[in-house]
């Protein structure tokens, strides 16, 4: 009796990781959401972001806050600055532009699998207005993830 459980128990563990294998890639993860669930996970990976931005700017005052002679060297500018890059200012809080934008992003068979942060990248740096850097980043995400 104990093995039957153990191995009902094992196959419902097992069932939900063989259908997550079947989505291969990030465009059908991505195709296979709602709008609302879109949004909310866009709106999840915004407040990431700036939790983390917040969080690390504290601490780092928290460590030099007492050496007067301390100047933010540019890495940390340069963590702030990427950071930044995953949230688009432009759109405000209306989310589900960029949800829109990521939809036309992935239905290019080229994009289908760029990570869904990357996509989010790209999509907000566009909105932001810096479609230069926006298209550099998607032609190395292009050729990164399309030759593995």
């Amino acid at each position: 009796m104990n093995n039957k459980i153990r191995l009902v128990c094992i196959s419902f563990i097992i069932m939900p990781v063989n259908l997550l294998a079947n989505e291969t890639t990030p465009y059908i993860f991505w195709k296979n959401k709602s709008q609302e669930e879109k949004i909310s996970f866009i709106n999840g990976a915004y407040g990431a972001i700036s939790v983390l931005k917040k969080h690390h700017k504290q601490e780092v005052k928290k460590q030099y806050f007492q050496n007067k002679n301390w100047i933010e060297p540019y890495y940390i500018e340069r963590f702030y600055d990427i950071a930044d890059e995953y949230m688009a200012n432009e759109v405000g809080y209306n989310l589900k532009i960029i949800a829109m934008h990521m939809d036309a992003l992935y239905e290019n068979s080229d994009n289908y699998k760029l990570p869904i942060m990357e996509a989010l990248r790209i999509v907000s740096l566009i909105q932001d207005g810096e479609s230069k850097r926006a298209n550099l980043i998607l032609l190395r995400a292009q050729k990164k993830y399309n030759n593995q």
